[in-house]
């Protein structure tokens, strides 16, 4: 591919979104392209067949959702990103991720990664989740 129009910027919630987002930036001033910002959440719930399980709120996916949406306006704020798509939706992060691809003609998605070795690897991690089986170029970040 000899350029990006279309870069998505997946990230948590934690102080390593702003590494990533900066890192996602330069790549976007070069390529002039149009960023989107994407958080997901994974479903909350406990299956448990015992009645032991501390309650939950019942509004608890809307706190979710108030808490991504305020952290994502503070990304577009702190790095001016008015033009920014913000994408917060709710399910496997894998696949919301690839949804919001396909949907956004996404060509260069950024992740974080932490790198691990190890047990870590066969854990999982969402930078080689979506490593594997997008359809586009994907951009890891070392944290």
């Amino acid at each position: 591919m000899d350029t990006y129009n279309n870069i998505l910027i997946a990230v948590d919630l934690s102080e390593e979104a702003r590494m990533v987002t900066r890192k996602a930036l330069v790549l976007a001033s070069f390529y002039q392209a149009n960023i989107y910002l994407i958080h997901v959440i994974e479903p909350v719930g406990l299956n448990s067949p015992y009645e032991l399980s501390p309650g939950l709120p019942d509004n608890m996916q809307s706190l979710l959702e108030d808490r991504a949406n305020n952290f994502m306006d503070n990304l577009v704020k702190e790095f001016e990103l008015s033009e920014a798509r913000k994408i917060v939706s709710l399910g496997s992060i894998k696949q919301q991720i690839f949804q919001s691809t396909r949907d956004n003609n996404i060509d260069l998605i950024v992740v974080g990664t932490h790198g691990r070795h190890g047990i870590a690897i066969l854990l999982g991690s969402t930078a080689t989740s979506v490593l594997h089986g997008t359809p586009c170029d994907v951009y890891a970040v070392k944290i």
